[in-house]
């Protein structure tokens, strides 16, 4: 993968989540804040370690920073669930977890506005990063929070994290 596609749709909603219109990823990602849906799905094992995805360099937003499991935009005419598995399969490679639904909230940048739905599911198994990510591993919930205000994780993992307090 080189690069996101600025021509890939989202749908638009309202702080309710109900579809209101479409727009590019290109539109979305320019200032406009159009609200668009996307998940997040935090990946703990049995230990209480937190499986975090380092961003690659390509990605036309917040580029080489560590971030969610898994989180990814609900494409056009997808379900918030589907796309949550969908997510997980495309940059973990993993498709056999039961999620759980934690919270859903407006998240703002300069760039963009999201409702965030996120998740969180228990998996034991190896995770191997698919070629979207540049790396991944479990942290412990301590070397997070030392990180945190570093510069080393995005500001939306940052701002979720503290408020979903693990």
């Amino acid at each position: 993968m080189v690069g996101d596609n600025e021509k890939e749709m989202f749908p638009l909603v309202d702080e309710d989540g109900r579809i209101i219109g479409a727009a590019s990823r290109g539109e979305c990602h320019s200032g406009s804040k159009l609200l668009h849906p996307v998940v997040h799905l935090h990946v703990f094992n049995s230990k209480g370690e937190l499986y975090l995805q380092k961003r690659p360099m390509w990605k036309d937003i917040q580029p080489g920073k560590w971030d969610t499991s898994v989180g990814g935009h609900v494409d056009l005419g997808e379900s918030v669930e589907i796309a949550l598995r969908r997510e997980a399969r495309e940059e973990l490679g993993i498709t056999d977890f039961v999620p759980e639904l934690l919270l859903h909230y407006v998240f703002e940048s300069d760039r963009e506005r999201e409702l965030v739905f996120s998740y969180r599911a228990t998996y034991n198994e190896i995770i191997t990063p698919t070629e979207e990510l540049s790396d991944g591993r479990f942290w412990k919930l301590d070397e997070i929070r030392k990180s945190l205000g570093t510069g080393l994780f995005t500001p939306n993992f940052e701002k979720e994290f503290q408020k979903l307090q693990f």
